[in-house]
């Protein structure tokens, strides 16, 4: 069963790994305009990007006991290039999922425990930011787990589409979050976002 924790510095490489091979399926199904066609880990940039999450609070790694680190959540306050929250919120930062078949559901179950995070901090409002380009798949994603688009922006060429999610009263779930579950005819695809 694939467990959730705080994330580490030393947990660095593994995250650059789920980034590395998300670049590499996208390269092979023709979108390169999420992040581009080179790893995460030649670009300096990007490494020192992944080094500053991982040590930060509000980062969480989701760890399968054979697969070891198949997700990643960072969590936090809103990027500077959406438009500001009107109320108290939880931002999405990050969200990564590895397409290992042992990871399959692990995007659903991170934005599940980013319920109750929220919740924990008295916060109703939880919000992400996603590319917009291609299939839209990655939106539909979010929308399959609750969350609704609310606008668009654009850094430089790169389409985004910001989505939120109100959480209303508590579930009743075990373990403090909301687990989506996963479709029977969910790709692993990762579930990508930086």
């Amino acid at each position: 069963m694939t467990s959730i924790r705080p994330a580490t510095p030393a947990d660095a490489d593994a995250v650059l790994h789920l980034f590395d091979d998300a670049i590499a399926w996208f390269v092979s199904i023709g979108n390169t305009g999420q992040w581009g066609s080179e790893p995460f880990s030649s670009q300096p940039r990007q490494v020192e990007r992944v080094r500053g999450w991982v040590d930060e609070a509000g980062s969480w790694v989701a760890e399968h006991p054979d697969a070891g680190v198949v997700g990643f959540l960072a969590l936090g306050e809103a990027t500077e290039y959406v438009p500001a929250a009107t109320e108290p919120e939880l931002y999405v930062r990050v969200l990564i999922g590895s397409r290992d078949p042992r990871a399959k559901g692990t995007g659903r179950l991170l934005l599940g425990f980013a319920d109750g995070q929220a919740r924990a901090a008295g916060v109703d409002l939880l919000r992400v930011d996603c590319y917009a380009g291609g299939s839209g798949d990655l939106i539909r994603f979010y929308e399959s787990c609750g969350y609704r688009p609310t606008g668009t922006f654009t850094v430089g060429a790169w389409p985004g589409q910001v989505l939120e999610r109100s959480l209303g009263p508590a579930p009743e779930a075990e373990g403090g979050f909301t687990d989506f579950g996963v479709l029977p005819d969910e790709d692993p695809s990762p579930i990508v976002e930086a």
